[in-house]
């Protein structure tokens, strides 16, 4: 069993330099890491050959964003397993054996997170991806330990092992067969939500999305697009109506895609009426970035949904976190007293709660 740490690099010399030394320290004689960079123009190159002249570099020569950079360099990694790690990640002792001894143990999981908590707060769970990954009926996204920008403190509330919608990008451990048989991340994305869309399709080909809180790692966050950058709300708000249109059952796709117009108006209502005319903008581009490519992306949905065995149901939330989280009041994933599977991380079976 073969096992790489694949870090995909954009003029991160800094953070390299911070948090790459305890990856290569707990990942010895367990995983090889490699460095993939997207053109760099700082001297992050530079760094690695003088003072990791053992890691393996494999140079981009465009940056194509985290879908494409990922997609470019994973042909050139011969693993059974990939993990997939930010740049800005602090690793902890044994991160690595709990999630390959889950994977492991049941070959129906393709992809795993471990427990993200935040690194400039260590008690409190991490943006990113907390502890594993939802999406509501409507297409929205929230984590158990994270609902919108509501962070909740570990107190041990997540520490079982359980099937999820989605894994973080950030730290994501996948099968190699899967994410090449599946072509990888979509690169149309660029940046931002080709993880959901790719476990998305992942549940939807047969195969599990786990979280394994015996894992610990500590995330920085928006290290490369800051949360109130217009074009992270482009990317955000335009990956989002991709993702849904490529993948929702067909039942509920003109129900949804309404919706989310609706609500998207609205977004960008709500921006402009604060001042974040940027942000407006972005919202309104991203839109007709949609309506534009129409065609190319239906052509991807006829792909996607003639492969699929529409195995993600049961892990969506049918009802609006939008309307739990802004008129309910309900801030944690524990408020919304929904079921869902645990999983028996010794023998890797999934029992109901």
């Amino acid at each position: 069993m073969k096992i790489a740490i694949v870090i995909l690099n954009w003029n991160g010399r800094k953070l390299l330099e911070q948090f790459l030394p305890k990856v290569v320290e707990y990942s010895k004689d367990i995983a090889e890491v490699v460095i993939a960079d997207n053109d760099s123009n700082d001297d992050s190159l530079e760094f690695l050959r003088i003072n990791y002249p053992e890691i393996r570099l494999i140079i981009n020569h465009e940056n194509g964003g985290f879908a494409k950079g990922y997609n470019d360099a994973l042909k050139y990694v011969e693993a059974d397993y990939y993990i997939l790690l930010n740049s800005d990640v602090e690793v902890t002792p044994d991160w690595i054996k709990p999630i390959i001894s889950l994977m492991e143990n049941d070959k129906s999981i393709a992809a795993c997170q471990p427990k993200m908590l935040s690194f400039k707060n260590k008690e409190k769970f991490e943006y990113a991806g907390a502890a594993g990954g939802f999406i509501d009926h409507w297409g929205y996204p929230f984590c158990q330990g994270r609902i919108f920008g509501n962070l909740e403190t570990d107190h041990g509330q997540y520490n079982e092992a359980c099937e999820v919608f989605w894994s973080t990008g950030a730290c994501m451990f996948v099968r190699s067969e899967v994410f090449h048989r599946l072509n990888g991340f979509d690169e149309e994305f660029f940046a931002h939500m080709e993880e959901i869309d790719l476990c998305w399709r992942i549940r939807n080909a047969g195969y599990k999305v786990l979280y394994c809180p015996q894992s610990v790692v500590y995330h920085v966050g928006g290290g490369t697009l800051p949360k109130n950058n217009p074009r992270k709300t482009y990317l955000n708000f335009r990956n989002n109506l991709l993702m849904i249109y490529k993948n929702a059952p067909k039942k509920d796709l003109w129900k949804i895609c309404f919706l989310r117009f609706v609500l998207d108006g609205v977004a960008g209502a709500k921006f402009l009426f604060e001042g974040n005319w940027k942000d407006c903008i972005a919202v309104i581009k991203a839109h007709f970035y949609f309506y534009k490519n129409y065609s190319k992306i239906r052509n991807k949905r006829k792909a996607t949904i003639k492969s699929s065995l529409d195995n993600s149901d049961k892990f969506i939330y049918h009802g609006s976190i939008v309307l739990q989280y802004y008129l309910k009041g309900k801030r944690t994933f524990t408020s919304l007293n929904w079921k869902r599977k645990s999983v028996n991380s010794e023998q890797g079976a999934v029992n109901s709660e």
